[in-house]
């Protein structure tokens, strides 16, 4: 016997994400309680649709129908959570590159989508068959249809995965354990430009100035990543390290001053290494004290 896609209105293809739990090379690290917790939302999901159909339509659809047809759904979801979770590690999240963000996710949903719908086509054809029935999908134009719903848990999904990763601690000096190891191996420090992880010695950095909620560090080699956090942040972490709060949007490396040249308004204008130039603010009269001693 066969049978259609058409009474699947009625439920859920189901469409977010979660991750396997592991970190990355890249910095990216989603708790696998966030993969745990979205399986766990589809099958809830999906039993309550099961159940609303069986109701709707009693005596029109087999009582395995309904689940059949949202255990195969949400089990593709379950299974494609990865993909979004590496689209996300691709292009994160950043006001600067918003660009990249859009396009590598939009063709994203067209892969999720097509993964999607082929994946229960195939189970759903597989189920029906063992139990002597034809599965039928319906018309091409129900991809569309599909389309615009895996659309919409993909954006969902991007946000929970989002979210999570932003829960994990933005900043942290690694010191080492033994103290043998200390004198041999110069403090660094953790810079999460989005979902990526930059490892760099605090020696490398020149300074950190604030950009709106972002601070910007701009490092020996000529990089200059972004992390969301604030300048009291990382000027609690990197003033053990001869970092000085010259500005309130600027923090300087003390060891990479070159020069102090004094400006007629009692403020000072810093030359540092590789002609960085940076504001000393007469608000701030004890960085210029740590700067002389220096």
């Amino acid at each position: 016997m066969a049978s259609g896609d058409g009474r699947q209105m009625m439920g859920t293809n189901g469409d977010l994400l979660g991750t396997t739990g592991a970190k990355p090379k890249g910095g990216f690290a989603v708790p696998f309680v966030g993969y745990l917790g979205l399986g766990l939302f589809y099958l809830a999901v999906d039993t309550v649709n099961v159940f609303s159909t069986l109701h709707d339509h009693k005596g029109d659809v087999r009582v395995w129908e309904p689940v059949v047809w949202e255990y195969s759904s949400g089990a593709l979801s379950v299974l494609l959570m990865p993909l979004v979770a590496l689209a996300l590690r691709l292009a994160p999240p950043s006001r600067w590159r918003w660009g990249r963000f859009a396009v590598i996710h939009a063709l994203c949903t067209v892969v999720y989508s097509l993964l999607h719908v082929g994946g229960f086509v195939l189970l759903r054809r597989l189920v029906y068959a063992a139990l002597g029935h034809v599965y039928v999908f319906g018309p091409w134009s129900d991809l569309i249809y599909e389309y615009r719903k895996d659309v919409l848990g993909y954006v969902v999904s991007l946000t929970v995965l989002a979210f999570a990763a932003r829960r994990e601690p933005a900043t942290s000096v690694k010191s080492a354990a033994p103290e043998a190891a200390a004198v041999t191996e110069p403090p660094v420090f953790d810079i999460r430009d989005g979902a990526r992880l930059i490892r760099v010695r605090t020696a490398d950095i020149i300074t950190a100035t604030a950009a709106g909620n972002y601070v910007e560090f701009r490092l020996q080699d000529g990089r200059r990543p972004l992390m969301r956090t604030t300048l009291s942040r990382v000027e609690a972490t990197l003033s053990a390290h001869g970092f000085v709060r010259t500005h309130r949007s600027w923090l300087v490396n003390a060891a990479r001053l070159r020069s102090v040249e004094a400006e007629g308004s009692g403020d000072f204008q810093l030359e540092l290494e590789d002609g960085v130039q940076a504001p000393l603010s007469r608000r701030f009269p004890e960085a210029l004290a740590r700067l002389r001693q220096g």
